[in-house]
This record gives structure tokens, sequence and C-alpha cells, in this order.
């Protein structure tokens, strides 16, 4: 892809959105929406790994390929997807992204057996890949910089009541009925959110289309990776959803063993946690903008691993404020890292979203699957100190960037 053209500095400037306006109602509104549906749609089956486990004979890391599949594909899928955006503009590929997901998703309800549920999450993947890189440099280019990390937690905020939402559905609907009629609703609720997306979100300003090329991307991934700052972002991300993934992943076999007895509602309800990431995307982002992102990433960060650690207790009620504090943690920390990239990154700036969200989704395949390979030998116990580690390491690397030289002309 070539390098993007910039507008002169004042018409930018008067033609990104301001907090405030009609405009920014509208992009709340539809990045909401595919921030819901994005989330909704990928983790939907997160909570149905202990159901496939059973209908398909599979190992709990064998089951964890139905969300690990998309998530792999996906996460390969946005660096061409940045590259397709730059050619033919953010909102018509952010659109089609949000449709066709929400059309595999009512397909794998018909899903004759694990081989073809997977051929069809892995197509959702493919085609999710749209989305996600995209959104966050449509708001990068069209949010005034000083509301972008407040604009930025809204979206997150949305990812965080989409996947509450997909798992809470998925839980209720399987218990009572099937899994099936789970992810055929997931699904069309899916497409009523794509259409308010597409309904609500206003047409880019500041984007220049420039001709669809791949040859490019190599010098441009090699541009953004000698930064300072970029490649330590795409790390913690790589570590904070591969932790945040397990978690959800594997605490429901806990939880549904006889230790605890809970069922598939019961577990499934506990991902109403999701509603404190809505807050603390959102407050995270203003701390920052007001702050400065270095002030405020290690705090989420080791909340995070208190909130790990705290599972480890046997009551229920620890476990599930354990569980409440990682999640809150997480959601802060991604609605930090992620906004610094759109900050930091200098054209093109969809590649450096699509890099981050790469390593984000690969985090969340290759972590995802590969802590649960633990479970076999050491149950819970083994999954955390795995886990563990990775925060450590995280909190290492956040401590590391509090001390990152700024850019010209950026702030904290």
């Amino acid at each position: 892809m070539s390098s993007q053209v910039p507008l002169p500095v004042n018409d930018a400037a008067t033609s990104q959105i301001q907090i405030g306006t009609v405009e920014f109602q509208r992009v709340k509104r539809a990045l909401f929406f595919g921030g819901f549906s994005t989330f909704a749609l990928l983790y939907c089956v997160q909570p149905l790994m202990p159901l496939f486990s059973h209908e398909f004979h599979l190992s709990p890391s064998q089951s964890s390929w139905s969300l690990s599949i998309s998530t792999a594909a996906l996460a390969i899928c946005l660096l061409f997807a940045s590259a397709v955006s730059d050619a033919l503009g953010r909102k018509p590929l952010m659109c089609f992204a949000l449709f066709g997901s929400a059309v595999m998703t009512v397909l794998c309800a018909f899903a004759q057996n694990y081989a073809q549920l997977l051929v069809c999450r892995a197509v959702l993947g493919i085609v999710l890949a749209g989305l996600p890189a995209v959104a966050m440099a449509y708001l990068s280019e069209e949010i005034e910089p000083k509301s972008l990390g407040y604009a930025m937690g809204l979206y997150i905020g949305g990812s965080a009541f989409g996947g509450m939402t997909g798992r809470v559905v998925t839980s209720v609907l399987s218990d009572h009925l099937s899994w099936r009629i789970a992810l055929l609703i997931v699904g069309v609720a899916g497409l009523a959110a794509a259409v308010e997306f597409l309904r609500s979100l206003p047409a880019s300003k500041n984007f220049s289309k420039r001709t669809l090329s791949f040859a490019a991307m190599p010098v441009a991934i090699r541009k953004h990776f000698m930064d300072d700052g970029l490649p330590w972002f795409f790390l913690i991300g790589f570590l904070l959803m591969g932790c945040f993934v397990s978690l959800y992943n594997y605490i429901s076999y806990r939880l549904l063993a006889p230790e605890y007895g809970l069922s598939q509602s019961a577990v499934g309800a506990i991902s109403a946690l999701y509603l404190l990431g809505i807050f603390s995307s959102v407050w995270a982002g203003k701390l920052a903008d007001q702050f400065g992102r270095r002030r405020v990433l290690w705090i989420l960060i080791a909340l995070m691993l208190s909130g790990l650690l705290l599972t480890l207790a046997k009551g229920l009620l620890l476990i599930v404020a354990g569980i409440a504090l990682f999640t809150f943690g997480f959601f802060g920390g991604h609605s930090i890292t992620s906004s610094w990239v759109g900050r930091r990154a200098r054209p093109p700036q969809a590649l450096a979203s699509a890099l981050y969200l790469f390593a984000y989704y690969l985090g969340s395949s290759l972590i995802g699957s590969c802590s649960g390979l633990v479970w076999k030998f050491d149950g819970w116990n083994g999954v955390v100190m795995v886990l563990v580690t990775l925060l450590i390491a995280a909190l290492a690397i956040s401590l590391r960037l509090s001390r990152l030289q700024l850019l010209p002309a950026q702030t904290a």
C-alpha cells in the first residue's frame, strides 16, 4: 500500500469530529453496535465448549478450537483487510464484515459435525477481519485527538457488552433449548446490529483512497516495527488477550465440576461481569486522556494479576470477585493500549492498528488453546500459573513503556 497523503493541518483539524456534536453521537452509536456485534459473534461459542466436548467427544483443548480457529483466521486476515480498506474505504468494508459474520453464525447453527462447525467458524474469522483494525483506523482519522481515548473506550465498551450478551444468551438458550438455537438467535441479532451500524456511521472525511497493493506491506510493517513503542504495544495486546480468553475458556470447566455444580446458565451468567468492561474501558480512556496512558496502563495490568490470583480461592464468591477484578483490568488495559497505538502510529495507520489486533487475536488463539493443555495435568491451578507468568511479563513491559519518549505533537 502506498503512503498516505496527509491532509493540510487546518483542514484536517476542522473536519475531525468533536465531542458533543450530532456526528459524534452517531459515531458513538455505530461503533458501540460494531464492537457489540464483533465480540458477540466471535465469542458466543465460548460457554458452549463443555457442550461441544460432550456432543463431539472432545477434550477441553480440542473444544477450544471452536473459538481459536476464528481468532487465528481473523488475526491473519487483519493485515490484508487494512490494505483492502485503504483502497475501498473504511465504512464499506466494516459493513461487509458485520453482515458476513452474522450470516456465518447463522450457518454454524446448522453444522452437522464438528468439522463443519470449524469450517464455518474459520470463514467467520476471515470475514470479520474487515471490522476491528478498520474501526480503530476510522476513529484515529475522524475523531479529534483529545477525544480519541473516550471514543475508543466506547468502542471497547460495546465489545464488552457484546461479549457478555453473546455468552449469556448462548448459555441460557443452550440450557433450555439447544446450542444450535442459541447460535441462530445470536446470528440474527448480529444482522440487526449490522443494519444499525450501516445506518448510523458517518462516511469518512479524512480518508484518502490508495491503490490496492500488498507489495509495499513488508516495508510498511518494518516501518512500524522500527518504532520504539509499537512492537511493545503489540506484545501487550498478545499477552492480555491470551490471558483473558484463557480465563473464560476454562473457568467454565471448573465451575461445572461437582465441587460447585453450577448449571450452564449460572456459569454463563458470570459473563455479566463483562459489564464492568463497559465502565472500565470508558473510564480508563478518560483517565488516560487526562493523566497520560503511561501513568495508567501498568495499574490496570496489576489489577488483572490480582484478580487472577484471587480465582485460586475455594469460595465461589471470591472466585467471582477475582474474575470481576480481572475483567475490569483487561478492558481498561486494552482500551488504553489500542488508543495509544492509534495516537503513536504514522501512516499507514490502518496497518499499525491491524498489527496490534493481529497480535491481540493471535494471543486469543494460541494462548487460549495452549493454556488448555495444562488443564489435563494440573487443572485450574496449572492454568493460573501459566497466566500469572504471562501477566508478569506484560506488567514489566508496561513499566518500560512508562519511560517511552513521546513523538512530536503527541500527548502521554
